[in-house]
């Protein structure tokens, strides 16, 4: 974005807005292929979140995994973090990010309680992968917006290598540019381009408070007690 003020104008004009809305709003613009990323892309537990891209890229390890005994292990474990998978992106993060990370697929929790606790911390919204989390239970706890095709047990040693950061990404079937938009909730997540993210706030927002007009009335009319959703 070109400057706080400009995400800070994003971010309100996402506010409250569903990922259906956002679909009908690009639909609107012409834009019914883009957007929606695979249904395979999951949350972890029913939340809502919504961001500006902040996107990172890990790709397989291919180099050699050492026989060593388990003592060693632990200081080949402690220079894989420290150099081959780092997370330099997470010290930058900023309020109102939400974190893209193409992970190649590869069954390995790169993202658990603890370092998406620290992302959370310095103001990510939510996360979202085209590979696996771990330590579920803990984030879950932590209330943590995180969506992912998969639960994975393993560690990043012998599986991921960090390979960039603020650089487009492919994650479920869809290029995510940095600064894009990215709301997700129950529905999956989708991705709002920067260049037509006022647009297609716009659109959702008249069919998100038609919605709500029409809800209100089928409430009523059924006996329910309004809630925050209509």
């Amino acid at each position: 974005m070109n400057s706080r003020d400009e995400r800070q104008e994003i971010l309100r004009l996402f506010e409250g807005l569903r990922v259906a809305d956002v679909r009908d709003g690009m639909d609107w613009l012409m834009m019914h292929d883009y957007g929606s990323m695979s249904p395979d892309v999951r949350p972890l537990f029913r939340t809502r979140a919504y961001g500006i891209a902040r996107t990172a890229r890990y790709l397989p390890y291919e180099g050699p995994i050492p026989r060593l005994t388990p003592e060693e292990y632990t200081e080949w474990s402690n220079w894989y973090y420290r150099e081959v998978c780092t997370y330099p992106w997470i010290e930058e993060i900023e309020a109102g990010d939400f974190v893209v990370i193409d992970q190649s697929g590869v069954d390995a929790g790169l993202m658990g309680s603890n370092n998406a606790l620290a992302g959370f911390r310095n103001g990510a919204h939510g996360y979202v992968t085209n590979g696996g989390v771990r330590d579920t239970d803990e984030l879950i706890i932590q209330k943590i917006p995180f969506w992912s095709v998969f639960i994975s047990q393993k560690m990043v040693q012998g599986r991921l290598r960090f390979e960039a950061k603020d650089v487009p990404v492919s994650v479920g079937g869809v290029l995510v540019q940095p600064e894009d938009v990215v709301v997700a909730d129950g529905d999956g997540v989708i991705v709002v381009p920067k260049g037509l993210a006022r647009e297609v706030a716009r659109h959702a927002r008249r069919e998100l408070t038609q919605d709500k007009a029409t809800r209100r009335r089928l409430y009523e009319q059924v006996g329910l007690e309004l809630d925050e959703t209509v």
